[in-house]
């Protein structure tokens, strides 16, 4: 599916390609490179732009392109090398939307193929070329596909598998040329800066063909340069990877090595790191390298054990989570409980202080209204009604408290005396003879109890009887006249038993009636039971025509 709003540039440079001979096909991609280096590094045009050159097939001609003899396109390899710049340009940071799959597996692993092939080819013709500008330009184009290779792996990592473990690429790396060989060095150089992970992935054959080749080039090319730049290699392998330096210091092709080394010349460029190189292969450093590998083995144990135990926690987390959010959940709920309990409870404190604060407002009104109703002159007597059953109600609870309080004290002895009577009801059975005899003797005793109750009554009403004629007769006498004032009718009315208790019951029902008939003004101010004068005379009426018993008659 073609995109929607392709550059015009790419439809007409597409149209192009389609309607040209073949021969005429990579003068008209090398416009490409002019479209690319017109618009702005990292933009969303220009991803756009890759997108539409990929969409229209213009990357997969410049592949084909690739695979074509050299001396038959128009430019040679000036047009090839730029081609290859145009390839690895398009194919850094290209999109590819839908045919991703294709783009990754066959495309870019063909790319790859193709440049090292080129490489080969401009190789063969370096070492052939006899004139040395043409070495020159044939040095240059080598260099530009390295750089274009270079520029692609850089945007693909993935694809330094494909370049290591290419025979193209290891037998560039076995030339004898120094150019060449300097040049396919520094490239192995900065793709392993890139990923150096990646060397210990490919197969050991291939690894050690590759150390093979750099050691030979440290030990016998004269060439500074290459030495210079195997070392750097060979320090950058050995630091990356403990394996490949144990493997330079134990495996048997690499034996004597050491010694080799320190007969280098001393004070080139590249002294420093032969010397770091020499001291890596040093016995010391190889048991710093062994600590260091024993350090990481442990660390691995380390972390896989700790690995198994956080999985074994994560495990019993979601187990952990759910009791904790329960026990969260539990003790929210009781404290919701309790302060839904607490806010009840202030409710109904607070509902009881408004009844008792309404309810003495109430008695106060009622107290009040009785206080309108009562004359100014009960009030005193009122209040003083109201305290007394004031304080009989607190005695009263107070009481019964108290009684409340003994029962509750008293009750285990109870208990205990309830239990040691059934325990002797049980403990002893009496016969029938036994218990009429019992019997006969608690009726008597009752009897004998009832009798004397009734005998002890008598004498208390008796003396009841005594004592109310005693105080009767004692204040008949406190208010008896004296010798100077009585009269002859006086000394009479203590003759007879009889005569003071009738003189006392005539003057409280005279005081009575006085009382009754007399009109609602003259009772104001006066209590019930305050004493009325009752004139003698009134007294007297009829009081000798009152039998008196106990007297003779005169």
């Amino acid at each position: 599916m073609k995109p929607t709003g392709t550059d015009p540039r790419i439809l007409s440079l597409a149209a192009e390609v389609a309607k040209s001979p073949e021969q005429n096909v990579p003068v008209i991609l090398l416009k490409l490179k002019e479209i690319i280096n017109n618009t702005p590094l990292g933009s969303s045009e220009l991803k756009k732009i890759k997108q539409d050159i990929y969409c229209y097939d213009l990357i997969q001609y410049c592949l084909l392109v690739l695979t074509q003899d050299c001396s038959r396109i128009q430019g040679g390899w000036t047009t090839v090398s730029q081609l290859t710049q145009i390839l690895s340009h398009c194919c850094v940071g290209l999109e590819p939307g839908e045919d991703a799959e294709e783009f990754y597996n066959e495309l870019l692993p063909s790319a790859v193929e193709n440049f090292l092939v080129l490489g080969r080819r401009l190789q063969t013709c370096f070492i052939n070329a006899a004139k040395g500008e043409e070495k020159d330009a044939l040095l240059h184009f080598f260099e530009v596909v390295t750089d274009s290779l270079f520029w692609l792996l850089g945007g693909h990592v993935q694809l330094i598998q494909n370049v290591l473990k290419s025979d193209h690429f290891l037998r560039l790396l076995q030339t004898d040329n120094v150019q060449i060989g300097s040049t396919v060095m520094t490239l192995l150089q900065n793709i392993l800066q890139i990923n150096s992970g990646d060397l210990l992935r490919i197969e050991g054959k291939i690894l050690h063909s590759i150390l093979d080749e750099v050691v030979y080039k440290l030990l016998s090319t004269p060439s500074p340069v290459i030495r210079g730049t195997a070392t750097k290699l060979l320090l950058l392998m050995a630091e990356s990877h403990q394996e490949i330096l144990i493997l330079l210091r134990l495996s048997a092709c690499y034996k004597g090595l050491r010694s080799l080394l320190n007969k280098q010349e001393p004070g080139t460029e590249f002294s420093q790191e032969l010397r770091q190189l020499i001291g890596l292969l040093s016995p010391k450093a190889y048991q710093e390298v062994e600590d260091q590998k024993q350090h990481k083995a442990a660390c691995l144990i380390q972390a896989y054990w700790k690995g198994f135990q956080t999985r074994k926690r994560l495990k019993k987390l979601p187990s952990a989570v759910i009791t904790l959010q329960r026990s969260f959940r539990s003790k929210r709920t009781k404290m919701l409980m309790k302060l839904s309990r607490q806010k009840e409870e202030e409710d109904h404190r607070l509902q009881l202080q408004i009844q008792r604060q309404r309810a003495m407002r109430l008695s106060r009104e009622v107290r009040l209204n009785m206080l309108e109703i009562v004359h100014p002159g009960q009030v005193e007597k009122h209040n003083r009604e109201i305290e007394e059953k004031s304080a009989l109600i607190i005695q009263k609870h107070w009481k019964g408290y108290r009684e409340r309080k003994n029962f509750h004290q008293q009750r285990p002895s109870l208990t205990e005396y309830k239990a040691a009577v059934i325990l002797q009801r049980a403990g002893s059975q009496v016969s029938d003879v036994t218990s009429r005899e019992l019997h006969s003797q608690a009726q008597e005793r009752l009897q004998h109890y009832f009798l004397g109750r009734a005998l002890e009554e008598r004498s208390q009403q008796h003396r009841e009887a005594l004592m109310a004629q005693i105080n009767t007769n004692i204040e008949q006498l406190m208010k008896s006249p004296s010798l100077k004032e009585a009269e002859g009718k006086d000394p009479e009315l203590f003759l007879s038993r009889s005569r003071p208790v009738a003189a006392k019951a005539k003057q409280a029902h005279l005081t009575t009636l006085k009382h009754i008939q007399a009109p609602w003004w003259k009772k104001l101010g006066e209590e019930a039971g305050d004493d009325i004068d009752v004139p003698k005379d009134e007294l007297n009426i009829e009081l000798g025509t009152l039998f008196i018993g106990g007297t003779k008659p005169p």
